[in-house]
């Protein structure tokens, strides 16, 4: 059997034969193109290349891309599982022209790597055509010898493709696979179309015009072309199954699932595993991409991602957590073909294992609660859209799970109700979203880069350079010049102005020459290849062309550069006290300050963050030469450099490496930002915080060099101020404060017993705080039923339920409640002794009480239950309320 890693091998090999750049896969996370949440095509990193805002250096490129389908336009989630050919995770095969062959090359390859390469039978293909393209008709009847009924004029939007209702367009002609006349179903364009027998395997896309507002304007200039095929549909057809879960690899991945849960692989069991091996594709690519579960944007997505696969688990029957121990399976099957796999291993199971972790408790109490709303429900029943956004928004309780899980039933979801119940919260998440501005300056930079190519930067060498101005912004748009107090944006040929990037911010400085100066206070990087300076003209008036000196300030540099490299020790300290699992999520490299993201699923010790910290700075002890050195990324990885998951590079990268490891350097990352020129630059290193950003997600602030000194001088003077207030030398400030604290904590147990003894006891105190308001001092019956209440100015909320308990067992038979009053809030507690339970709840009592005081709900048990309200000036209205309540519910007994 062919598998499925020689399936992409082959057609990979066969077009880089045909003189194709073979080009790795891009990340999920598309780069710079904010219209899409993940890679859903082969094309899309190409998608620059067609338009003509980006060049390569080659004109035809083959790939094997990851495309995730599971949020917006492109949604298969719900169907995943329940068919033999959809997915969220699934590679798409592609060869790519870029204005060098056209349509007869493209069909010549196609039909030559199906029928020739792969020796699919001629007999099985039938080949679709845009109904007006009559040069790809004659074509298919040229090459592959197809006769004119297996090569099928289609009129719908189904064959022709646009990339938006601008730009680049063209027909198409999909190439089908007949799996045979035992599956039902018929050709393209018949009326059984919808049936499984004839399987769509290639997409070849002709962009031969160009439209404005979806009109067809003209001819493009350089006719393209762009194939899609989908690996796994193709594995099926070469493979001889029908079915895409039928394949090796999923095949491999099923039988870990059943494995694990000891589940049957087939019968009412299939579903689940197909989820599940799904899923954990999806996910474990995901997070090496850089993506983690969150409860917005594309962490969303993989949330909604896992927690279906985990339910999905629940319904095997597995006991523990399931998805992270199916990964080594994964990188086993996938992980030659995509060494990102293979580095995130760590990270992608310590993830999958803290989510499904703490969504099991979501999934207990969520099923539990839709057990109850569907209670009475029968097949074919409808949950209200209300309930569905209760679990949600309450329980957080995804939609699709209750979709999901009541699928099983035979039942829905009112999907209308839940929406409308969503509108006003996704509203508000939309209004965020709008805005026309960005979309002018986003062309602006396009036409600039056109105009002007990208800026050198010569910062690495110096902090100061001459340079020519370039282009000229004010206001959203390009001027001839400008003078003082404008606020523009310079562009120059080169410039030693470091751009924000990786984290590490922008340069500040002044550009001048002769006749004017501006100072710049940022420096940005649009598109990733113009420097930006961000100025205000101080005197005189620059204009396009002048010449220019540009200098950087050299003490803020300094700085910054200090903080770059500190993050990249820091990085390293990480993963050696930590585990491999850590991988950077996000940074600042500011002058004055680093800030460091990175996954980890829970807070730091206090001994690891010493640990750590004592790390990076003896490696500033060390004081060794920081060396860089140019490298294509391949090479660098494969030398030890830790890259940035979803990280996009070019060509050529630089190599940082840094301080001294037991057989290397203790830190190699690729990285394009300012260093230091040895490790004793960065003078020392200190955390001042440690605290979590989301789930997975840590943060680490730290300073160093002369602002570490002034804030450990600054710490150092507190330290003498606190102990000339407790009259101690400094080294004794600790054992002092231990002692107040412990002085403390006793007068706190002698006040509460105090306050304990009033409350019981009735009278008055001046010296405490805690008055009785005169309600309910004493016992009284109230229908046969003793009683006792009492309203208390300023006793603590959670003393009331001990002091209710106390006072059970000190009258053996009664209804006891006590109003606490603080800070004008009131807090009620109703207790009932065991022998009057039969008669009368301390939940209905209490809720009495809290609706006097302004408040809602209230709970607990038949013998003790606590609410509260706003209005404490009600108390002794509340306690009359619980009396009337308890008459009433004494005489219906």
């Amino acid at each position: 059997m062919t598998s499925t890693n020689d399936i992409r091998r082959s057609f990979l090999d066969y077009f880089e034969g045909q003189g194709h750049a073979r080009v790795p896969s891009a990340p999920l996370v598309p780069h710079n193109d904010p219209t899409l949440m993940f890679v859903n095509a082969g094309m899309v990193p190409f998608k620059n290349v067609f338009t003509g805002l980006e060049s390569r250096p080659y004109s035809t490129a083959t790939s094997s891309q990851k495309c995730v389908r599971a949020g917006g336009k492109h949604n298969d989630l719900d169907n995943v599982g329940y068919t033999a050919r959809h997915h969220t995770f699934f590679e798409m095969l592609g060869n790519f022209s870029f204005g060098d062959y056209f349509k007869e090359q493209a069909i010549t390859h196609a039909w030559t790597l199906l029928t020739k390469v792969w020796g699919i039978p001629a007999e099985r293909l039938t080949a679709t055509v845009y109904h007006t393209d009559d040069q790809a008709f004659e074509l298919w009847r040229k090459i592959a010898g197809l006769p004119e009924a297996r090569i099928i004029r289609i009129p719908t939007k189904d064959n022709f493709w646009a990339m938006g209702s601008d730009g680049p367009c063209g027909p198409c002609s999909e190439i089908f696979y007949d799996h045979g006349e035992h599956i039902w179903g018929g050709p393209p364009g018949s009326p059984e179309e919808d049936g499984d027998r004839f399987v769509e395997i290639w997409n070849l896309v002709f962009m031969q015009f160009v439209q404005e507002n979806d009109e067809i304007i003209g001819d493009l200039p350089r006719p393209s072309i762009d194939t899609g095929m989908g690996l796994e549909r193709v594995a099926a057809v070469l493979q001889g199954v029908h079915d895409n879960y039928d394949t090796d690899t999923f095949k491999a991945l099923i039988a870990e699932s059943g494995a694990l849960t000891g589940a049957s692989t087939s019968g009412e069991n299939q579903a689940s595993h197909r989820v599940i091996a799904d899923h954990l594709r999806s996910s474990g690519f995901l997070v090496a991409d850089g993506v983690l579960p969150a409860n917005e944007g594309r962490g969303y997505v993989l949330r909604r991602i896992m927690r279906r696969a985990m339910r999905h688990a629940h319904l095997l029957g597995a006991k523990d957590p399931l998805m992270y121990r199916m990964v080594p399976a994964l990188v086993a099957e996938m992980g030659a073909a995509y060494p990102e796999l293979v580095r995130a291993q760590p990270l992608i199971e310590a993830t999958l294992l803290q989510e499904e972790t703490r969504f099991r408790q979501t999934l207990a109490n969520g099923l539990r609660l839709l057990d109850e709303a569907t209670t009475g429900m029968n097949e074919g029943g409808v949950l209200p859209g209300e309930t569905a956004f209760k679990l949600y928004d309450t329980f957080g309780f995804p939609y699709d799970l209750t979709e999901d899980a009541l699928r099983g039933q035979g039942m829905t979801v009112d999907r209308a109700g839940f929406d409308a119940a969503m509108k006003r919260q996704k509203d508000a998440a939309r209004a965020a979203w709008k805005g026309s501005g960005e979309k002018a300056s986003e062309e602006l930079w396009y036409d600039l880069a056109d105009e002007l190519g990208g800026t050198e930067f010569t910062g690495y060498a110096g902090t100061q350079g001459e340079g020519q101005v370039l282009a000229i912004v004010k206001d959203g748009a390009k001027v001839e010049k400008a003078g003082a107090g404008d606020m523009v944006t310079i562009l120059t040929n080169q410039t030693p102005f470091y751009a924000e990037s990786g984290g590490q911010m922008g340069d500040a400085g002044v550009i001048w020459n002769d006749k004017a100066s501006a100072a710049v206070d940022d420096t940005s990087k649009p598109l990733g290849r113009l420097h930006a300076h961000h100025a205000k003209i101080e005197k005189g008036e620059i204009a396009v062309g002048d010449a220019v000196h540009l200098t950087v300030d050299a003490d803020r540099r300094d700085r910054v550069r200090a903080n770059h490299s500190a993050t990249h020790l820091l990085h390293a300290a990480l993963r050696k006290r930590l585990g491999g699992h850590v991988t950077q999520k996000g940074s600042l490299v500011a002058p004055d300050r680093l800030r460091f993201d990175f996954s980890h699923p829970s807070a730091l010790t206090t001994d690891e963050l010493a640990d750590i910290e004592a790390d990076v700075n003896a490696q500033i002890r060390h004081n060794g030469a920081v060396e860089t050195r140019l490298m294509t990324p391949d090479d660098a990885i494969a030398a030890g450099a830790m890259a940035l998951f979803g990280e996009k590079y070019g060509d050529e990268v630089r190599v940082l490496s840094m301080g001294l490891g037991d057989d290397a350097s203790y830190s190699v990352e690729l990285c394009g930002g300012t260093h230091v020129n040895a490790t004793g630059d960065i003078a020392i290193f200190k955390i001042v915080s440690e605290s979590a950003v989301s789930s997975g997600v840590r943060r680490i602030e730290a300073l160093t060099g002369e602002g570490a000194r002034l804030w450990l001088n600054a710490r150092d003077e507190r330290l003498r101020e606190t102990a000339a207030t407790l009259k101690a030398s400094p080294d004794e400030v600790p054992a002092r404060v231990a002692a107040l604290v412990e002085e403390r904590r006793k007068l706190e147990r002698e006040l509460a017993e105090a306050k304990k003894a009033l409350a019981l006891g009735g009278g008055a105190s001046s010296g405490d705080g805690v008055q009785p308001a005169g309600a309910g001092t004493s016992v009284e019956t109230v229908a046969g039923v003793p009683f006792w209440g009492q309203v208390i100015q300023g006793l603590e909320p959670k003393a009331l339920r001990g002091l209710v308990d106390d006072q059970k067992k000190r009258l053996g038979s009664a209804v006891v409640a006590l109003v606490a009053v603080t800070e004008g809030k009131a807090t009620v507690a109703v207790g009932v002794t065991d022998d009057l339970a039969s008669q009368v709840g301390a939940v209905d009592l209490v809720k009495v009480a809290v609706a006097v005081l302004g408040g809602q709900g209230g709970g607990g048990r038949p013998d003790m239950a606590q609410g509260g309200g706003p209005d404490g000036d009600k108390g002794a209205a509340a306690l009359d309320a619980v009396k009337a309540a308890l008459a009433e519910a004494t005489a219906a007994a």
